[in-house]
């Protein structure tokens, strides 16, 4: 199967996992948590708890895909490659705390 096809089938998947989440619990839409692997604040409608990783429903898609392709072998490795970017929504929350607290 070429990458192209496993990619679009992924995001078929990851979408419907939000929709199925919302028709089970409609409040999920409400309620957000912080990604263990991109760190946004994010909807818990789709995301999926990877050991004692939460990821949003983004994450499951780079986690799911990256598996799939053979790209990483667990979702460890797609956590560390994954600390530049929480460590700069880190940075960006901080930058924005202070300036509101200067306000």
């Amino acid at each position: 199967m070429d990458e192209k096809k496993i990619i679009e089938d992924m995001q078929a998947v990851v979408a419907q996992m939000v929709l199925d989440d919302i028709e089970e619990n409609p409040d999920v839409q409400n309620e957000f948590f912080d990604c263990s692997s991109c760190g946004e604040n994010k909807c818990l409608a789709g995301s999926i708890q990877y050991g004692k990783y939460r990821l949003c429903n983004d994450c499951v898609l780079l986690a799911e895909a990256g598996l799939a392709l053979k790209k990483f072998k667990n979702i460890q490795e797609l956590i560390d490659a994954m600390e530049d970017k929480r460590l700069s929504v880190i940075c960006d929350f901080i930058k924005k705390d202070s300036n509101a607290q200067n306000n």
